[in-house]
C-alpha cells in the first residue's frame, strides 16, 4: 500500500504537466505559426518479483512472472508540425509556407533563427525584418521607390519602381529538417537547430522537399480547441483517478493500523 501512494503520486505529478502543455496549447491557439506540442509518456522501473521461465518446485516452467510497476514518467514534448490554417491578411509583406519549410532570421548577436511566422514588415533601411526587428535571411532589402512588391510562389521577390518597370531585388530560401521535432523552441515564434534536429538544409519554394510561398496569406497556429479541450478533460480524470488511489491506499493503511483496538 506504501508502494501504492508514490506510485500514484507519479501519476498526479504527469498529469499536472500534461495541463500545464495543454494550456500553453491553448493560450497561443491565435499564435501566428504556434505549433502545439504533445507529451509523451513511459512507465517506470519495474520490480521482478518472479522471473518468467523460472522452473518451480517441480521442474516445471512458470509461463508468466510477477511483476510490479512504479508508476510513470514525462518522456517527452514533442512539437507536431503539422499544416496550420492559411488565413488571408492582403498584406504584401505577409507569407505563409504552404508545405514544408521554414522561414530563417538572423538575430542582433549575428546567430540564426527559424520560424513559420510569415508577418514580415519593412524598418526604416528598407529591409524586411520581423515584429522584433530581427533580419530576413538572406536579407531582402526593398527600395524606397518600389511602388508594388510582388512575391511568387518559388519565392522571388520583384518590385515595380518609381519609373513603372518591374525589377527582381532578391530570392527567398526555405529550410528544413531531418528532424524538425528536434528543434529547440526560444519563444518568439523562434526554434534553433540543435543535434537531434540536424542542420538547416537550405533550398528554393516549391522544389522537392519544400512548401510554396504565399503572399498576402500567414499561416495560423496548428491548436484544435475542441482537441485540446477533450485532452483536458483525459488529464482531468486521470488526475482525479490518481488522487482517488491515493485515498485509496490511506484509507487501507487506516484500516490497517486500527487492527489493534
Amino acid at each position: 500500500m506504501i508502494s501504492a501512494l508514490w506510485t500514484a503520486s507519479t501519476g498526479m505529478n504527469s498529469q499536472q504537466t500534461n495541463i500545464d502543455v495543454i494550456s500553453n496549447n491553448l493560450a497561443n491557439v491565435n499564435t501566428g505559426g504556434f505549433k502545439k506540442s504533445k507529451l509523451n509518456f513511459a512507465d517506470l522501473i519495474y520490480s521482478n518479483l518472479r522471473q518468467a521461465g523460472t522452473p518451480n518446485a517441480q521442474g516445471a516452467e512458470i509461463p508468466t512472472g510477477t511483476e510490479m510497476g512504479h508508476g510513470v514518467r514525462i518522456n517527452s514534448t514533442q512539437k507536431i508540425f503539422s499544416q496550420g490554417n492559411i488565413t488571408n491578411t492582403d498584406n504584401d509583406l505577409d507569407m505563409a509556407v504552404e508545405g514544408d519549410g521554414f522561414f530563417r532570421v538572423e538575430r542582433p548577436d549575428g546567430s540564426f533563427a527559424y520560424t513559420k511566422d510569415g508577418s514580415f514588415k519593412i524598418d526604416s533601411n528598407g529591409q524586411v525584418v520581423t515584429s522584433d526587428g530581427y533580419s530576413l535571411s538572406p536579407q531582402i532589402n526593398i527600395p524606397q521607390d518600389a511602388r508594388e512588391i510582388t512575391i511568387t510562389s518559388d519565392g522571388s521577390v520583384n518590385i515595380i519602381n518609381s519609373a513603372g518597370q518591374s525589377q527582381n531585388v532578391a530570392q527567398l530560401e526555405l529550410y528544413n529538417f531531418s528532424n524538425p521535432a528536434g528543434l529547440s523552441s526560444d519563444g518568439r515564434n523562434l526554434y534553433t537547430e540543435t543535434a537531434a534536429s540536424g542542420q538547416a538544409l537550405a533550398g528554393t519554394p516549391g522544389q522537392e522537399g519544400y512548401g510554396t510561398v504565399l503572399q498576402g496569406f500567414l499561416e495560423m497556429s496548428n491548436v484544435k480547441v475542441v482537441e485540446e479541450m477533450v485532452n483536458m478533460i483525459a488529464a482531468q480524470r486521470a488526475y482525479e483517478s490518481n488522487s482517488k488511489t491515493i485515498q485509496a491506499s490511506d484509507e487501507m493503511l487506516q484500516t490497517a493500523n486500527q487492527i489493534k483496538r
